[in-house]
């Protein structure tokens, strides 16, 4: 077990915890219910982005930048928005602080706002009032915007990564002439999100759509990626929102279209948030620390010289640089960790603990017998290789490394996916298996809600691919006509 990491099975709450914190990605700031993440942390956050902003560009979005502080005037024009986002907002009423002459720091009561500022929770009030201004004709659209951005949300009870009261995210904006143009961004961005978490990530996810009760507030329709953490609990890893007219028409957004008619543009919006962080760390790490995916690892090669003398050192030295060189032209992130502050065994450790894809170890005898030995991290396998060809030994094994973790995650989920037909074995699966439990549901927001107060599962979407088949709802016994997908869920 790794060293001060509770174990998976013991506790995995405190297991998470600990490894965020061990593993050098975050911790708790000064402000109740914020985090500080820490460079490696962030430099994994920054993959996700730079792999994502590609992403977004490839389907031909932009990134713009809007205000922090939202009129809170503009909340009140959506109804179903507002109420949606109410009780988790941030309000800006002063903008001046004084000293009240016995050296407090308090509110200038004379410095109120004329109007108050709600801090975003997110921005399709601000956005919609702003495209008001570009959008006359069938020729301005469609408009294609993504933010880099943090919003705040004033969440109770906090966890690092998975639900802070602020976080970062992205967040696209579009609008467009039909109904149809803006539903096929929607699924559009739902793929884009879907690719990502499979093929970098490395975690499978379902494609679905959110019931009534669950959508974004605001949305005509929220498609969703859903996926399975270690523990059997769901983790909503994405989604975007076919917003309709909605947001449209509270601003009095219209155009002219091609038939000289005015009307309403159609709206949509998606993102993802830091929470993929903790999807990351859930879906595939265990109790020695942390396991990246090589195409996410900030660094995917670690490199750890074992020698005595520095006539040793220096040999090392010199077989490193030409493999460094060789690996950074394949675009190969490595790192030679050769301080001489820290023994080999705790180096390896330290790796270990932040999920380095694959390590090099290399010493005096190595390099006598031209053999390197290497670990692999999700396996936690080792094995001596020649270092003849070592740097395309190395590119092909993080692609099996790649390839292996999104495989033993799938076969993970694939498990966890019971199919069930009565009530009594859904709780019982949802008590002693977890995981996802496929069952008819009478479409009703009433008995949604029912099944959520009395097991705490939800509905975390109807897939996609979901087929048509006759049966009954394990709550009601009233007709079905598909299965969902209900779940225990972060």
């Amino acid at each position: 077990m790794g060293k001060g990491i509770t174990s998976r099975s013991e506790d995995y709450s405190q297991w998470y915890n600990d490894l965020v914190v061990k593993a050098d990605l975050a911790e708790h700031s000064a402000v109740r219910g914020c985090m500080v993440i820490k460079p490696y942390g962030y430099a994994i956050w920054e993959r996700m982005q730079a792999i994502l902003d590609k992403k977004f560009k490839d389907t031909g979005h932009s990134n713009a930048y809007f205000p922090l502080f939202i009129p809170k005037s503009f909340f009140s024009k959506e109804a179903s928005h507002v109420e949606g986002f109410a009780t988790e907002c941030a309000v800006v009423t002063h903008y001046r602080l004084k000293n009240d002459g016995e050296g407090n720091i308090v509110v200038d009561e004379t410095a109120k706002l004329e109007e108050e500022l709600i801090v975003r929770p997110t921005s399709e009030t601000i956005i919609w009032n702003t495209y008001k201004g570009w959008i006359e004709s069938y020729r301005d659209l469609p408009i294609l915007v993504n933010q880099w951005a943090n919003v705040v949300r004033w969440e109770m009870r906090t966890r690092l990564f998975l639900r802070t009261a602020e976080f970062l995210w992205q967040e696209g904006h579009t609008a467009h002439a039909t109904r149809e143009e803006a539903i096929e961004e929607a699924e559009r961005m739902l793929e884009v999100y879907a690719d990502f978490a499979e093929q970098t990530l490395a975690v499978p996810v379902i494609r679905g759509v959110k019931t009534e009760n669950e959508r974004f507030a605001g949305a005509l329709e929220t498609y969703c990626i859903e996926a399975l953490m270690q523990d059997g609990k769901a983790l909503q890893a994405g989604t975007s929102h076919f917003l309709g007219q909605n947001f449209a028409k509270a601003f009095d957004v219209k155009f002219t279209s091609k038939e000289g008619k005015l009307e309403h543009v159609w709206a949509t919006s998606w993102g993802v948030s830091t929470r993929l962080m903790g999807a990351l760390i859930m879906a595939h790490s265990d109790d020695q620390g942390l396991v990246l995916p090589p195409k996410l690892a900030p660094i995917q090669v670690v490199i750890v010289p074992i020698y005595k003398t520095e006539e040793e050192k220096a040999n090392i030295d010199g077989f490193v640089n030409k493999l460094t060189s060789e690996l950074q032209d394949m675009d190969i992130s490595i790192k030679y960790d050769d301080r001489d502050t820290q023994r080999p065994g705790f180096k390896f450790a330290e790796w270990e603990m932040k999920g380095v894809p694959l390590r090099v170890a290399v010493g005096a005898r190595d390099m006598q017998n031209g053999t390197v030995e290497l670990a692999r991290r999700d396996t936690q396998t080792k094995e001596t290789v020649s270092q003849e060809g070592l740097a395309v030994t190395i590119e092909n094994l993080l692609g099996i490394i790649q390839e292996n973790i999104y495989h033993k995650a799938l076969s993970f989920r694939s498990e966890h996916i019971t199919e069930v037909n009565s009530y009594e074995e859904f709780k019982d699966v949802l008590e002693n298996k977890g995981g996802f439990i496929s069952c008819h549901w009478d479409g009703t927001v009433e008995t949604e809600k029912r099944v959520k107060e009395e097991t705490k599962a939800t509905i975390r979407c109807i897939p996609l691919d979901a087929k048509d088949e006759v049966g009954v709802c394990i709550f009601t016994g009233k007709p079905s006509n598909k299965r969902v997908l209900f779940a225990k869920a972060y």
